[in-house]
């Protein structure tokens, strides 16, 4: 096996052309586990971590670019007043040493459908900035996720950034697992307040092949808090509403049957966990509005 150890992004890219098979590695937090247990012998390793360009943010244009090697750490120091749902998924991840390793850009990048950030990228409406020697594209979250280990890289092309919009309005992420710490979510979803056009996000994770948007929740719920003037004047849900959004966000998942639960516990969970969601963020957006 290679060790290729690029030490500019221009340099990366050059020897992803040449070696389009190279796998590459940051954190290791899921490379290194499918090496250890023998699920994976690439021919070659792309090592990221000597890429400074890759472990910096900006914001700019009412959104936060966020390098593919900035670990969860740093996401949840310095980005949770921008991007409190990222945050609070980077929270779940493992534990201190892995948060401090593992980025976005891994996750992304394995596209595991229970990868804790996903469902925050898909409600935030979150874009993926990915390169190559032909030059750099977005792709938005929703395109990404192919199926279940797969997205929409090209063989040559590298994560370089995700974009996330800041809207500095509430957003939630939520999960269930078999123990509080250190574990692969049984079922996950995230919510975001889209105030400034009057929408709403919600996604759903390890439920489905892929990770994937609740989009007739999503419709259902802006439709009545644009219709009942929630927005501008925000006023205690009805019960009602919360429990339509659960049931919605739960046919929006499409689960099975695995060591870590059921598929009808799953829609359960899912279900509880969006009511629940809604409710926090939405005490939390009609505080603000107060």
């Amino acid at each position: 096996m290679d060790f290729l150890r690029p030490a500019t992004l221009a340099e990366a890219l050059s020897l992803k052309a040449q070696r389009p098979e190279a796998v590459p590695i940051a954190g290791g937090t899921d490379v290194m586990v499918e090496l250890n247990f023998d699920h994976r012998r690439p021919t070659a390793l792309l090592d990221l971590t000597r890429i400074a360009e890759l472990r910096e943010w900006d914001q700019a244009d009412g959104s936060v670019r966020v390098g593919a090697g900035v670990p969860y750490t740093r996401i949840i120091e310095e980005l949770g007043d921008r991007l409190p749902g990222l945050a609070m998924a980077s929270r779940t991840v493992g534990s201190p040493q892995i948060r401090n390793r593992g980025t976005v850009g891994g996750n992304l990048g394995a596209a595991s459908p229970a990868g804790d950030t996903h469902p925050v990228l898909l409600a935030a409406g979150a874009t993926v900035e990915v390169a190559s020697t032909r030059g750099t594209r977005t792709i938005p979250a929703t395109g990404f996720y192919l199926g279940v280990k797969r997205n929409a890289l090209e063989p040559d092309e590298l994560i370089t950034a995700v974009r996330v919009p800041v809207t500095g309005a509430p957003q939630q992420f939520a999960k269930v697992g078999t123990r509080n710490a250190m574990v692969i979510a049984v079922c996950s979803f995230a919510l975001a307040l889209h105030p400034a056009r009057g929408a709403v996000g919600a996604a759903v994770g390890s439920a489905a092949p892929t990770p994937r948007r609740a989009s007739a929740a999503e419709d259902f719920l802006s439709g009545e808090l644009t219709s009942t003037g929630q927005w501008e004047s925000p006023g205690p849900l009805l019960d009602s509403v919360k429990r339509r959004f659960g049931e919605l966000v739960a046919e929006a998942a499409s689960p099975i049957d695995d060591v870590r639960g059921t598929a009808a516990y799953r829609k359960h969970a899912l279900s509880v966990l969006a009511r629940r969601a809604l409710g926090w963020a939405w005490q939390d957006y009609s505080g603000k509005a107060a």
